[in-house]
């Protein structure tokens, strides 16, 4: 019985299988082909274009209403644009009759939004939790004015307002000849009647904030909760609506932002005339109005940029840093 043994050579031995060189090379070439020069291009192209129109439209403009807002220009040519330092500013704020009525009207806006239609939302969102039947059905019609153009609304409150045919004074009976309750037309009430209009916009949007932040909330604390023998009303005051802080800063910071910014509702009622001025209204009338007064209008947008940022910050600041402690 013979036995046949075979000694290979060191170098036989170090010399790889056919194919398993190739396999590691194979695996880097795969890795290269992942971003191909085409995939790079896209990306950048994907990346880029949104990148460059954000700042173009955004903070370039911002940044150019900024620097307008100290000279006087008529919008024809560049040549055109004198600069005249503080001198806007000090006709906004002293020569202006428009102006501290429209902040007053900006706050009021703010202040009938946070108060009304934001603790609304918060209770519908709160009730549409519970799961009840019919739940998509509610948050649809709730959502639907959010959807719904501000333009549009406008106009569906103006055939609900309007003194003859109008809704409310068909059921008050004053539609009648000396019984007429002018809603838009009347500068004790027109401002008024404007805020339900947006309330009712803006309750379906804080329905839908709330309710996001409320699916996020960890069921076991309510098992908790209701195992100490809270009932609902403690539960959501102790345990649930603490946990929505994240959404309060959203709600919040919207909040600021929609009454800022109202002007299409106005626009569409009254253009902002006889109680209803708006700081929005104003930077619109002194840019594309009769008289172009392009610098006097950015001054009007710089303030309103001031306003917003002077409520906003602090409390982004000091809502951060509690997050961040232990």
């Amino acid at each position: 019985m013979t036995t046949d043994t075979t000694t290979k050579s060191p170098e036989a031995a170090s010399v790889p299988p056919p194919g398993a060189a190739s396999a590691p090379k194979r695996a880097a070439r795969g890795k290269r082909r992942l971003l191909t020069r085409r995939d790079r291009f896209t990306l950048a192209l994907m990346a880029g274009v949104p990148t460059v129109l954000h700042v173009a439209l955004v903070w370039v403009t911002a940044l150019a209403s900024i620097a307008l807002a100290f000279t006087t220009w008529d919008g024809i040519g560049f040549d055109s644009i004198r600069w005249v330092g503080l001198q806007n500013f000090e006709q906004l704020f002293n020569d202006n009759p428009q102006f501290w009525p429209a902040v007053q009207h900006n706050i009021i806006w703010f202040v009938v939004l946070i108060l009304i239609p934001t603790p609304l939302g918060l209770f519908l969102a709160v009730q549409l939790d519970k799961r009840i039947r019919f739940s998509r059905v509610y948050q649809t019609a709730f959502f639907l004015p959010v959807v719904i153009s501000m333009a549009c609304i406008g106009f569906v409150w103006q055939l609900v307002y309007n003194p003859d045919t109008g809704l409310i004074n068909s059921l008050i009976g004053a539609n009648e000849p000396g019984h007429y309750i002018d809603w838009i037309g009347d500068p004790d009430l027109n401002l008024w009647a404007v805020l339900v209009a947006a309330s009712w916009r803006h309750t379906g949007y804080m329905m839908i904030l709330y309710l996001a932040g409320l699916k996020g909330v960890d069921p076991s604390l309510r098992e908790a909760s209701a195992l100490d023998g809270a009932n609902e009303w403690q539960t959501f005051k102790n345990v649930i609506f603490p946990t929505l802080r994240p959404t309060n800063t959203v709600v919040l910071v919207v909040t600021i932002i929609e009454a800022l910014r109202a002007f299409d509702l106005v626009f569409v009622f009254n253009k902002g005339a006889q109680g209803t001025e708006l700081l929005s209204i104003l930077v619109t009338n002194n840019i594309i109005g009769e008289s172009s007064r392009i610098g006097y209008g950015s001054a009007i947008a710089v303030v309103l940029l001031v306003i917003s940022l002077v409520v906003i910050v602090p409390y982004l600041v000091a809502t951060f840093r509690k997050e961040r402690r232990p």
